[in-house]
């Protein structure tokens, strides 16, 4: 890793197939170690099942209020403050149940590759 900052660019957030907007904070080849992202739900959205292979993530809540489902657990409510965390290559959606959007940052290690990302809505 070098040292250096990374400027927020509002204009990069994207909408993924998964529902949820998306925008990269930081995830460079040059920091493979890790990578963190802004995702942003709409209410009344939930994200498509979907798990990471070989890639441990941690959500921490910012805004709003969802309902977190990670592999076979229970689905539990989750506020500004909480932290999720997601085992690699566990199933996992979250729903936004608020009025406003549900916003989180989203921690990847190792970082995310989109090659680790698999779409598994249909195998509830």
């Amino acid at each position: 890793m070098r040292s250096g900052v990374r400027r927020l660019d509002p204009s990069r957030e994207y909408l993924s197939a998964e529902r949820c907007h998306i925008l990269e904070l930081s995830n460079s080849p040059d920091d493979g170690a890790v990578s963190i992202a802004r995702a942003r739900v709409e209410p009344g959205v939930a994200t498509r099942w979907h798990r990471l292979a070989g890639i441990e993530e941690r959500y921490v809540i910012f805004e709003g209020s969802g309902s977190v489902e990670v592999g076979s657990a229970a689905a539990q409510t989750v506020t500004a403050g909480d932290v999720v965390w997601i085992p690699a290559g566990e199933r996992q959606r979250i729903r936004n149940v608020g009025t406003g959007d549900l916003v989180f940052i989203a921690i990847c290690t190792p970082r995310y590759v989109d090659a680790a990302y698999e779409d598994v809505d249909g195998d509830a």
